[in-house]
């Protein structure tokens, strides 16, 4: 885990921070902390989405509690940079569903001097990495990787398990499509 410190002295240079997880194991509650922390602090700050998630809403990132916060949404990682003017930081959240050119996105936002706030699942539902999240954890200067509770037995889950029999690798989904599953669980329902 890293230092607030640390952060507040990487706003002088740039940088780019992942939180990544499993479903269900708040990544998106950290990205809105985070989020409310810069903005408690003064700095502007421009959260992004990818247009497909529409989940729970539009124009709002919103958390499985139910927390939100104003985003645009995007088709591409290049919008972003068109929509980046002033601010210091600078967040995405469902990172994995932008194709491989968000990397370079990243690279550019934190050159220019921007805190980079990514969330996003690190596998998919196979257990693979899923989309530039490996390119995107090489790259950052801090990662933070959040569980979920396993509902199968109630140890630490990493894994997202899909509940239906669809074989799309992108397949957005809620509690009633998906569980959060520890890596035993998750290898007795892949059986």
């Amino acid at each position: 885990m890293f230092l607030e410190p640390e952060i507040e002295n990487s706003l002088k240079k740039g940088s780019i921070e992942v939180i990544c997880g499993s479903m269900f194991s708040g990544k998106t509650e950290e990205l809105i902390r985070r989020l409310n922390k810069a903005k408690f602090a003064k700095l502007q700050t421009t959260v992004f989405k990818p247009k497909i998630d529409i989940r729970y809403h539009k124009e709002k990132i919103v958390s499985h509690n139910a927390n939100t916060i104003k985003s645009k949404a995007v088709n591409s990682a290049l919008e972003i940079l068109n929509f980046v003017k002033g601010e210091d930081v600078v967040a995405i959240d469902e990172v994995q569903f932008f194709k491989s050119d968000i990397v370079d996105v990243c690279k550019k936002l934190a050159d220019k001097n921007k805190r980079v706030i990514l969330a996003g699942l690190d596998m998919d539902y196979l257990g693979n990495p899923f989309g530039p999240m490996p390119q995107l954890l090489a790259i950052a200067e801090y990662v933070t990787k959040v569980h979920a509770i396993c509902n199968d037995c109630g140890k630490m889950a990493s894994h997202s398990y899909r509940l239906s029999v669809s074989k799309a690798i992108v397949e957005l989904g809620q509690k009633k499509e998906y569980k959060a599953l520890c890596r035993s669980c998750f290898k007795k329902n892949t059986k």
